[in-house]
């Protein structure tokens, strides 16, 4: 049988489902101590007993979320707002997507994309920029 990773929490749901297996534990206590309800505890019970540890897993482990969105349409609204919002800050930006091509997008989503892309400097990024070209220009202050 292969290696399997877990957190810290993995570790000790499958400490406490191996005790309420052989019975060093009742069930009402192995949810108490894993803060599920019984029922839960019998359904997680039942795939440790069919998978091992394994089975404590979260199964969307390694995989890409469901709601991600195409990074064609990522490249789309990068387009767009590199044509005609190149000097627009996120919300702005993503209003005006919107507004004009029907491209819905979050303004925190839209934030990261210019981040990412180098389009927008983040207010920390900015101000460090700045306070450099005030000290090369009154000499060293």
């Amino acid at each position: 049988m292969g290696w399997v990773m877990m957190s810290e929490r993995e570790l000790n749901r499958v400490e406490v489902l191996a005790q309420a297996d052989d019975g060093r534990l009742t069930v009402d206590n192995a949810a108490n101590l894993l803060d599920l309800t019984r029922r839960q505890v019998f359904r997680l019970l039942k795939r440790y007993r069919l998978d091992g540890a394994a089975a404590v897993r979260h199964k969307a482990r390694g995989k890409p979320p469901n709601n991600r969105i195409h990074k064609a349409k990522r490249d789309y609204a990068l387009a767009l707002i590199k044509e005609n919002y190149v000097d627009f800050g996120p919300t702005l930006a993503a209003e005006k997507l919107a507004e004009h091509h029907g491209f819905k997008v979050s303004r925190e989503t839209l934030r990261k994309w210019m981040i990412e892309d180098g389009i927008w400097l983040s207010r920390k990024q900015r101000r460090t920029v700045n306070r450099r070209a005030k000290l090369t220009h009154f000499g060293g202050l």
